[in-house]
């Protein structure tokens, strides 16, 4: 295999998520297998290539210039020279690029940035452990259940079923002892507050009648998130003072050993998706009257295609109290996620899946550090995020400067969040678990809000849509009172992720801003439908990329008032943008480059249905 063909596979969508291949209602070991014979059959809806046409040959030219001059302008302005440099240079670290300074003031990243080596650690440790373990207790030999187990001491004369039943308990019996050890380590005395709400929700879980438990459900860990917020995590010291002078002395002390990480409440948000997701989980299984859904289909339970591992219900004995401690606490997904439901969890605890495979994972691992490097050579040549918090003067900087702040300003959130997901996801495969990937696409390769939002956080809006877009509604209804509900409908969702990720107003906005920005789109595609254009497919295209820009232009305005400079913070940077002839010329090249690179989006999707693949997003 030449050094292009590996290249090629470790950048393919195989190696970032088989999910992205395989169809959701295929099981994957034959999908897989299917795949690995040859070419698949193009999509029903693939257009012809466009790669070769005189067209997209101008596209090339404009959009390899723009990108050079895109990232030389933020260079330019991160350089000692530059005037502006000394009002942001406290900001900096010091580097390890040719002598380079490093823009590590983002406290979220630089918390994983600055423990890089103890999760290295952690990842190789883990599995070791559990092999220890497992060898320990003898299971060393238990057949995985989708083979023979003719030579397992464990499981010797067992079914397949047995077999994978002995599999899951004791998987989950060392995932409950190293949960133990690492809540306590992570959270110190407050590991006992996690254990506490998690018993109190599972209290309820098991407590009520069946009907209650959605309603109890959502007020219990809604309420839990303002609780936390509002009780700044409840400091032992507040909770001892009842008890007099010295309450509060061994309060102190305790809060002063809080573990490596004292904010356990700002990590328990997660926590709360996987304890709602156990909840109805478990409500949901109560309608199956303990039946065996796999069997009553007929389909093999040791591959079960993502759709029915997800929505066929765990086994009644298997929402046990040691089972939800495995999986809510589970170390490799805790801190950060991917989030996977405990249907999905069970299954894949009972039989390893077909896409774990150690070249797979190595083809993940290289991807990991590639981009892990990516954002190392950023921020020590692009001190965006530096430029903003130190309150700058935005007049300082010429128009174009100013877009290519806040664009690498976006880019850097995007980066900051996708590599902690992957790194995570990369230490759940090596110990034989697969999380949905939970970014889709790089950010600079979307053009629908919609679609954005399917593919940022993926799994966290797979879980949205699971337990609560779907219960609301969903997007099923037609007509013009179908699409209002539906716009009801992304409103208390986007409420509910902007109260889910920190509740205060720019968040807020941010939730509303997504919602009324999906208007338009929705709009457009009730006006200009598909199905109207299937002869004249040139005409379309180009409607949809005029539409494209205004979506992108929105989704920046909304992810830089939430995640980045906040309202005030944009007004000065719009206005430094377009508050100018030459920023308003400017403002009309970026349409037109945004256009260009639009166009190159839909080709690079038309390629994907091309090769069978078609990822609505």
């Amino acid at each position: 295999m030449s050094l292009l063909d590996k290249l090629r596979r470790v950048y393919s969508l195989d190696t970032l998520d088989t999910r992205f291949v395989v169809s959701s209602t295929t099981p994957p070991r034959q999908a897989l297998a299917s795949r690995d014979e040859g070419p698949q059959t193009a999509t029903k809806d693939a257009q012809p290539s466009l790669w070769r046409t005189t067209e997209f040959y101008v596209y090339y030219i404009i959009f390899v210039t723009v990108v050079i001059q895109m990232v030389k302008s933020p260079m330019e302005v991160s350089k000692t020279t530059y005037p502006t440099y000394s009002k942001y240079s406290h900001l900096l670290s010091d580097g390890w690029i040719f002598g380079r300074k490093a823009d590590n003031s983002d406290s979220q990243y630089s918390t994983f940035r600055d423990n890089v080596p103890y999760l290295i650690i952690l990842l190789i440790a883990h599995p070791l452990l559990r092999r220890m373990y497992d060898i320990f207790w003898g299971a060393n030999n238990y057949a995985q259940s989708n083979k023979s187990s003719k030579n397992s001491k464990l499981t010797q004369g067992l079914s397949p079923a047995a077999a994978a039943d002995a599999r899951l308990q004791q998987r989950v019996s060392f995932d409950v002892y190293f949960a133990g050890v690492f809540m306590i380590a992570l959270h110190g005395f407050s590991a006992s507050k996690v254990f506490g709400i998690l018993y109190i929700n599972y209290s309820l879980l098991k407590g009520l009648p069946r009907e209650y438990l959605p309603a109890a459900t959502w007020i219990f860990n809604i309420g839990i998130l303002f609780a936390n917020e509002l009780g700044h995590g409840y400091p032992f010291a507040t909770m001892a003072s009842f008890f007099g002078a010295s309450g509060t002395k061994w309060g102190i002390w305790m809060d002063h050993h809080g573990g490596l990480i004292s904010r356990w409440e700002i990590l328990f948000n997660l926590t709360i998706l996987r304890l709602i997701s156990f909840n109805m989980d478990y409500y949901w299984s109560l309608s199956s009257n303990g039946t065996n859904s796999s069997e009553k289909k007929q389909i093999d339970p040791a591959d079960l295609s993502e759709r029915d591992r997800v929505s066929i219900p765990a086994k009644p004995e298997d929402f046990t109290f040691r089972n939800y401690i495995g999986y809510t606490l589970y170390a490799p997904l805790y801190l950060t996620g991917p989030i996977i439901t405990f249907n999905d969890f069970t299954s894949q605890m009972r039989y390893k899946l077909a896409s774990i495979t150690p070249d797979r994972t190595a083809r993940y691992a290289v991807r990991f550090l590639v981009v892990f490097l990516t954002m190392e050579i950023l921020i020590h040549y692009i001190y965006a995020v530096a430029i903003s918090k130190a309150d700058p003067d935005w007049s300082s900087y010429t128009p174009f400067q100013l877009s290519m702040l806040g664009y690498f300003n976006l880019h850097h959130i995007w980066l900051k969040l996708l590599i902690p997901w992957r790194f995570f996801r990369l230490w759940a495969l090596t110990d034989g678990i697969d999380p949905p990937e939970n970014m889709t696409r790089c950010m600079s390769n979307n053009y629908s809000i919609l679609a954005f939002w399917r593919g940022w956080h993926r799994s966290f809006n797979r879980w949205i849509v699971r337990y609560m877009f779907i219960p609301l509604g969903g997007s099923q209804q037609s007509g013009l009172l179908g699409n209002i509900q539906k716009i009801g409908n992304y409103l208390l969702v986007f409420m509910f992720v902007a109260m889910w990720h920190d509740i205060n107003l720019r968040l807020l906005m941010w939730g509303w801003l997504i919602t009324i920005f999906v208007i338009p789109e929705i709009s457009a595609k009730m006006l200009f439908p598909a199905k109207k254009y299937k002869e004249r497919p040139t005409t379309y295209r180009i409607l949809s990329g005029l539409g494209a820009i205004a979506n992108i232009l929105m989704l920046m305005v909304a992810n830089l008032v939430g995640y980045a400079l906040g309202v005030d913070g944009l007004k000065g940077l719009l206005h430094g943008m377009i508050g100018s002839t030459a920023g308003l010329a400017l403002f009309a090249a970026i349409s037109g480059c945004l256009f260009v690179g639009s166009q190159i989006m839909f080709e690079v999707r038309e390629e994907e249905k091309r090769a069978g693949i078609d990822m609505k997003c």
